[in-house]
C-alpha cells in the first residue's frame, strides 16, 4: 500500500501497473496521472486478512491530496489485495463514505 501511494506521488505509472492485479489492471500511463496533484499524506487505518484465505487481504487507508492550489481532498478507501507467487497485487477498492461528527 505504501509503495503504491509513493508511486502515485512520484507519478510512476509503470510501477502502479506492475502492482495491479491482471484481472482488474487498467491501461495506465504517466500522462494519466495529473501533474497538478500533490499527495500530502497517507494514514493506514488498518489491515486484515480477507475471507478468501491467507493470500488475500484488505487495507483501509486515508490519503490526502491537493490539485493545484485547491483545497486538500481526502480519499478514504478499503483496498483489496491478492498474493500470487509471493507478491501482493492491488485488486480493487471501495471508497468509504465520510462519517459525520456528532
Amino acid at each position: 500500500m505504501r509503495s503504491r501511494y509513493s508511486a502515485y506521488a512520484l507519478r510512476l505509472a509503470p510501477y502502479l501497473v506492475e502492482t495491479w492485479h491482471p484481472s482488474t489492471r487498467p491501461t495506465l500511463t504517466t500522462d494519466d496521472l495529473d501533474p497538478q496533484t500533490t499527495w500530502l499524506s497517507l494514514r493506514i487505518i488498518g489491515h486484515r486478512p480477507a475471507t478468501q484465505g491467507p493470500d488475500a487481504a484488505e487495507v483501509e487507508f486515508v490519503a490526502v491530496s491537493r490539485i493545484g492550489g485547491g483545497s486538500a481532498q481526502r480519499l478514504h478507501e478499503r483496498s483489496r489485495f491478492r498474493r500470487e507467487a509471493g507478491r501482493w497485487y492491488y485488486v480493487d477498492g471501495d471508497i468509504m463514505e465520510a462519517r459525520r461528527r456528532r
